[in-house]
């Protein structure tokens, strides 16, 4: 019967899509026609002028219509960039905000039956020894931090979300999604193409998107928001094709309420796409950690994702019997607190879409990019305690175990002014970790309001709890509200039903924050009661409530021109059980940073800690702290090395106190060493010296990532990584080959050991656990 349960749901799901299609279509039709009436702009150009700009700072841009397709080569070579004017006047967001850009960038929007095509030409006064361009995979943090052009289309015109695609001169593809003007999705990765080039005085793009790779409204005729962004890095300068406030700092790119109409375009109907993407896989495995164990286990597989098209806005993914296999393991973390860690999601059906279902969550900038943010790395209390109600890792991962997924479906896309998304995925059973087959379904529907808010609704079902016999369910509402330029306030109301608990079973929330450039502050309520459990959800702690406050004051120093900003920033966090009201957390924080016009920033803090332990913790290996209340102090420095250099990273030292004893901890992490364009080492160093009354104690972790890019289209990684708390070694060797765009050959070797190279007289283990895999696929498109 379990083996059905997928079956059925996904065609239940698929039907139910199916049967609202024709009255969906209607709504978006009907839609679209009021949305394009509300339009309110500057007249569009009138050929053969591209741009037209109004004294209120508003833009339209105009696409033009190619006869046939240009040679995507970088090289800027055919007549329509010598007949077609260009798109310039690139207005600086920083350092100077409201300036002209200090380097010339023209830019054309193009368009044939199949492709939109967005090409530049980017004058740079500097040789090119001097560009920052340094990194040719995919989507990493590193690209972002190089020399780059991009372009953001808003392509329901809704004026907050969007997509967004970009380069570097070495060719790199980059891409997003954006909801709530915010919320980045790194991990969406649509089929397009980029060539660059050279010429004396700069360096040249040409970018191809397929219409088949975007979502629009219906009709051939479109208005879209659009808007283009160029980073020059070693000037620490952004400029776009719209003013864009320095409030809004490196996020201003995901402001689409500030990006130019886009007109002229002819497209093709989106509905009904179909892709398919078939995979095999064949590998070889052993397992010493089962009873008994496995050793050099030849297997294979195979399986299918499906993509279709339901009406022009909305489609339909459907698998089956996913695999994950070429996924890169978690980097490990060192925790010295008592509530648990939250590892990112790194599965690619999961990551595809997910911002529809991302429950509470604003979109503008906060506090988590000030000061303390950017300095605290190891403070017991996190800014953001609110639970996730859903958590796409609790789907195929239990207990340390992976569970294979039988099969499931997932919609998502907008129907009228409603944001929608469901999933119904089924597990398989690991019997010798207790896990059962469970089927989880999530359902998400928000609506756009005002001018830049929402409202919504969320619902989780998870077939099997984790708690007893029968099911769990999560039920919520929230609205993420943005007011004027900087004002964003954020509220929740959510449920869960849980087998054998009963009442005690809300959390809640409220917060309201100020996020303009020169001063920012933060004020949020939040209550999690100790039945609250979102079996399909993350959560850090349970039974609090939290009362929390910050304020920054960041001025600009026009008289010291080194310094681009300083910060300065307090906070005060306040926790206390729900059902008794004892405290249990009372943290004071004070930090002062400094950012260099290099985008180098030092900074220091200082937190005030108090902390009640409700029962027996124990922070390392034989070191267990009593029941009771702890008041320590610890201060903190670092110093960031800026992404434009060949080393980058931060630098941090930590001395203080720590639960009635001492603490001492020295870092780098998010580093990079460029050793040539195509080679880089990121290491990552943690070292922490702990001495209480309990006992003394030592945790270390060493991770080092090394990445050969051959193309911007295959890579070879490496991932290394030592833990001494668990004493362990492991690595995990990664081939990626986009042979074809969408398709793609993985070769993946892990390996994880018990050892303790580094002090081999205390421990000496041995292998646990080994793979190599091969999977390919091929992306079909119809």
């Amino acid at each position: 019967m379990h083996a059905w349960r997928p079956v059925v749901s996904t065609l239940v799901l698929f039907g139910l899509c199916s049967v609202v299609r024709p009255a969906a279509a209607a709504q978006e039709d009907a839609a679209a026609e009021v949305d394009f009436a509300l339009i309110d702009g500057p007249p569009a150009p009138v050929p053969p002028a591209v741009v037209s700009r109004d004294e209120r700072g508003r833009v339209t841009v105009r696409a033009v219509r190619l006869d046939e397709g240009i040679r995507l080569d970088g090289v800027l070579d055919e007549p329509v960039y010598e007949t077609v004017p260009a798109i310039g006047d690139f207005i600086q967001q920083m350092p100077v905000e409201g300036a002209p850009a200090s380097e010339k960038t023209e830019a054309w929007i193009l368009f044939d039956e199949t492709n939109i095509y967005v090409s530049g030409r980017l004058w740079d006064s500097a040789p090119p020894g001097e560009w920052v361009a340094n990194e040719m995979r995919r989507d990493t943090p590193q690209l972002r931090e190089n020399d780059s052009f991009w372009v953001g289309f808003d392509t329901f015109n809704d004026r907050r979300n969007g997509v967004g695609f970009y380069t570097n001169p070495l060719g790199a593809l980059g891409d997003l999604g954006m909801t709530n003007e915010g919320n980045p999705n790194g991990d969406w990765n649509p089929v397009w193409d980029v060539r660059t080039g050279r010429f004396e005085g700069g360096w040249t793009v040409e970018m191809a998107i397929p219409f088949k790779s975007l979502r629009y409204r219906p009709g051939p005729l479109q208005q879209w928001g659009v808007q283009i962004r160029r980073t020059i890095r070693r000037k620490n300068e952004m400029t776009y094709l719209t003013a864009v406030p320095i409030a809004a700092g490196r996020r201003g790119f995901f402001r689409m309420s500030d990006a130019a109409l886009l007109v002229g375009l002819d497209v093709p109907d989106s509905g009904a796409n179909l892709e398919i993407k078939p995979y095999g896989i064949s590998g070889v495995t052993s397992d010493l950690t089962l009873d008994p164990p496995r050793r050099n286990d030849g297997a294979g597989d195979y399986g299918v994702d499906v993509k279709y098209g339901i009406t022009r806005n909305l489609t339909a993914d459907l698998t089956w019997n996913t695999d994950f296999a070429q996924v890169e393991v978690d980097e490990q973390q060192v925790n010295l607190t008592r509530f648990n860690l939250l590892f990112p999601e790194k599965r690619e059906f999961f990551l595809e879409g997910r911002g529809i279902f991302e429950f509470a969550r604003g979109g503008g900038p906060s506090l988590r990019d000030g000061a303390l943010r950017l300095i605290g790395s190891g403070r017991s209390s996190e800014e953001n305690l609110a639970p996730t109600l859903f958590y796409s890792r609790r789907i195929g991962l239990q207990e340390g175990a992976v569970v294979p997924i039988t099969g499931g479906a997932r919609v998502t896309g907008k129907v009228g002014a409603f944001d929608v998304g469901a999933l119904n995925m089924h597990a398989g059973d690991v019997p010798n970790v207790g896990v059962e087959p469970t089927n989880f379904t999530v359902a998400r529907i928000k609506r756009d309001v005002l001018r830049r808010s929402a409202l919504g609704v969320l619902f989780t079902n998870r077939s099997v709890s984790l708690d007893g016999a029968g099911a769990s369910q999560t039920f919520g509402a929230d609205g993420t509200f943005s007011f004027y330029e900087n004002v964003n306030a954020v509220a929740y109301l959510a449920r869960t039903r849980t087998p054998g608990r009963t009442g005690r079973d809300l959390s809640y929330q409220g917060q309201l924050g100020w996020n303009g450039d020169r001063y920012g502050f933060r004020a949020e309520h939040l209550t999690v009661e100790d039945n609250f459990r979102p079996e399909v959800g993350f959560w850090r702690r349970e039974n609090f409530r939290r009362s929390f406050g910050a304020a920054r004051f960041s001025p600009r120093p026009a008289s010291i021109e080194a310094i681009r900003q300083f910060r300065l920033e307090g906070a005060f966090d306040y926790v206390e059980t729900a059902d008794t009201g004892a405290v249990e957390t009372r943290q004071a924080q004070l930090a002062f940073l400094t950012e260099f016009e290099n985008s180098d920033r030092i900074g220091v803090s200082a937190a005030d800690n108090y902390e009640f332990l409700v029962e027996p913790f124990e922070p390392g290996r034989d070191v267990v702290l009593p029941v009771g209340g702890y008041r320590f102090r610890d201060f903190e420095t670092t110093y960031t090395l800026g992404g434009q250099r060949r080393l980058s990273g931060i630098f941090t030292v930590r001395a203080g106190e720590y639960f009635g004893g001492t603490i001492r901890s020295i870092g780098f992490r998010r580093a990079r060493l460029v050793l040539v364009p195509q080679l880089a080492v990121e290491p990552t160093v943690s070292v922490n010296w702990i001495e209480t009354p309990q006992g003394a104690f030592r945790a270390d972790l060493l991770v080092s990532r090394i990445t050969w890019t051959l193309s911007p289209r295959m890579f070879v990684s490496g991932l290394v990584q030592y833990n001494s708390s668990t004493r362990t070694v492991s690595n995990n060797l990664r081939l990626r080959w986009e042979y074809s765009p969408g398709s793609e050959l993985f070769v993946v070797y892990t390996e994880d050991r018990d050892s303790d190279p580094l002090r081999p007289d205390r421990y000496t283990g041995g292998l646990r656990n080994r793979g190599l895999v091969v999977k390919v696929n091929r992306l079909f498109r119809f």
